[in-house]
């Protein structure tokens, strides 16, 4: 039985006369396992289905060839996460490939996550503005737990995630859509939030003196160095663990930077007039996206450095 994060399931769709060219080409790489032919099955008749698992780790290569082969333009090629794969062969086509499963990028993946990613959604700016207004009453009540609960909430790193990713691969449209999104929300929510705490302040049912201390919170409006140094950390394992299939990091990750708090600090203490709590929330702000979008971007270029160095290692071993 193999690790499900060491195989990939695949199934292309693609004329006869492609296909059988196909399965030519992945009968004779080592990294893919249990390859099956389905003539007749797609494209109304006239083409052929190959269903096959392939190592995570040459998963790129082995994208490359559909893709030079005309696969995308002339039919389909879908990758799922099977649950597990039982299989002798499976178990070689992963020793065949080079490195780690978990070191292993699918890069057209986190390309389609990337584009979706930089679009704006009703969904995106729901959870951004919730997550603002609760660290807006968090920062109210000095309730560290209620900042907690809002860094979790908030989605703004999948945006930011995307604009390192299309940085990387210099994707300028990507990198456009994703930042006009974050920035866009952020803007929305601090407005909604201001025009929600600014009521509540008129009527009385807030204080100044509340919405200005609590030093178990104070943190959000009062940043410093380490402000900087923790966002760098937490976007390293953010994208590391986008990347290497190991989503439960990403919760460490959203408790660690304090984007959301600070747009929620924002809109509180502008509605009660505390400037110089403001400029500092718009400080922490700025410098957790400075440190999340360049280690990022770096983790992401040495990811892919290192993906295509092992890449052309295994295709120059199977040359040899």
């Amino acid at each position: 039985m193999v690790d499900t994060d060491g195989m990939l399931s695949v199934r292309v769709s693609a004329p006869t006369a492609l296909a059988e060219e196909l399965h030519r080409r992945l009968g004779a790489d080592p990294t893919v396992s249990d390859l099956t032919v389905l003539p007749g099955a797609s494209l109304a008749g006239e083409g052929d289905v190959l269903l096959f698992d392939m190592a995570r780790e040459n998963a790129n290569n082995v994208m490359r060839m559909l893709r030079h082969a005309g696969v995308p333009e002339q039919g389909t090629i879908a990758v799922y996460d099977p649950v597990t794969v039982v299989s002798d062969a499976a178990d070689a086509a992963e020793r065949a490939a080079p490195g780690h499963p978990a070191d292993g990028v699918l890069w057209a993946q986190l390309a389609d996550r990337s584009r979706e990613d930089a679009r704006p959604s009703v969904t995106f700016f729901v959870f951004l503005l919730l997550a603002t207004l609760i660290a807006g009453v968090g920062r109210l009540l000095d309730q560290p737990i209620l900042i907690i609960g809002a860094m979790v909430v908030g989605p703004e790193f999948a945006p930011i995630a995307a604009a390192c990713y299309a940085i990387v691969r210099r994707r300028g449209g990507v990198v456009a859509g994703a930042l006009t999104t974050l920035l866009g929300g952020f803007l929305v929510s601090a407005l909604v939030a201001w025009g929600v705490w600014a009521v509540a302040y008129a009527a009385g049912l807030i204080t100044y003196s509340a919405a200005t201390t609590g030093p178990q919170t104070e943190f959000i409006v009062n940043p410093d160095g380490w402000s900087f140094v923790i966002a760098v950390l937490a976007g390293i394992a953010g994208v590391l663990s986008l990347t290497s299939s190991k989503p439960s990091a990403l919760v460490g990750v959203f408790i660690s930077i304090t984007t959301v708090p600070a747009v929620g600090a924002i809109g509180l203490t502008l509605a009660v007039g505390a400037w110089h709590e403001a400029v500092g929330a718009m400080v922490q702000l700025g410098l957790n996206l400075v440190g999340l979008l360049l280690a990022g971007t770096v983790t992401i270029a040495v990811q892919l450095t290192v993906g295509r160095r092992l890449g052309a290692r295994l295709r120059s071993r199977r040359r040899a």
